[in-house]
């Protein structure tokens, strides 16, 4: 059967995400020296702790990122003093403070370039694990639909995230294929929903899991000279 859908993971595949994540850390933590210090000032582990304690009294958090990092922070400002309901307005504007950050991000040069010509010939869609958002972004123009774990509660390498994608673009397994750079959550999660993966590799690592992706790319300028060729 030939091509009809394309999917892509976002953080490190569509963009570099460490220095995303760096940066709206620090933005975050900015805003907290500003407006509350003696949450400011807690150390990682201690959000870490926070974290844990979070999960496990609403363990269906674990996907949903946003709203967990929110649950945090409010239990943070609860400790610190803050009363209710200011503690809940507090996480409110620190979060977002962070997820601004979160969006100042800029693909990759070839990745735009690509998307305009694979959207002439394909649909295309989002499987992502993360809290980006296409349409902050600006990508979102190029996606028939953007799938995040966060939205759904399911995540990656879970096939019932890639069977929801299948039914989004109304395609069958063997019509799609799923790009990213994760060996378990893209590669694996894909080929068992039955979609042929590409692994987006462009650091040039080893690949040491068993079964290998149906092909490797070191840049996404190779990807429309590889999906024409397995048409």
């Amino acid at each position: 059967m030939s091509i009809k859908l394309i999917t892509f993971d976002l953080d490190d595949t569509l963009w570099d995400n460490v220095p995303v994540i760096i940066s709206a850390e620090a933005s975050m933590r900015e805003w907290l020296t500003v407006n509350a210090a003696k949450v400011g000032d807690l150390p990682l582990e201690h959000f870490a702790g926070l974290r844990q304690q979070v999960l496990e009294r609403n363990p269906e958090l674990k996907h949903r990122i946003s709203l967990l990092r929110h649950r945090v922070l409010m239990h943070a400002f609860e400790e610190a003093g803050y009363p209710q309901p200011e503690a809940t307005e507090m996480a409110d504007v620190c979060f977002e403070a962070f997820i601004h950050a979160r969006h100042q991000l800029t693909p990759f040069p070839e990745a735009e370039p690509m998307l305009q010509a694979l959207r002439q010939h394909f649909l295309l869609g989002v499987i992502t694990n993360g809290n980006a958002d296409v349409q902050r972004v600006g990508l979102a123009h190029y996606f028939h639909f953007a799938l995040r774990a966060e939205d759904i509660g399911i995540a990656k390498p879970d096939a019932r995230l890639f069977q929801e994608a299948l039914q989004r673009g109304g395609v069958e397994a063997s019509a799609a294929v799923h790009v990213g750079d994760h060996p378990g959550d893209d590669i694996a999660g894909a080929q068992q929903a039955g979609l042929r993966a590409v692994w987006f590799n462009p650091n040039g690592k080893v690949w040491d899991a068993d079964k290998r992706p149906d092909a490797e790319i070191r840049s996404l300028t190779q990807l429309p000279e590889l999906l024409r060729s397995w048409q």
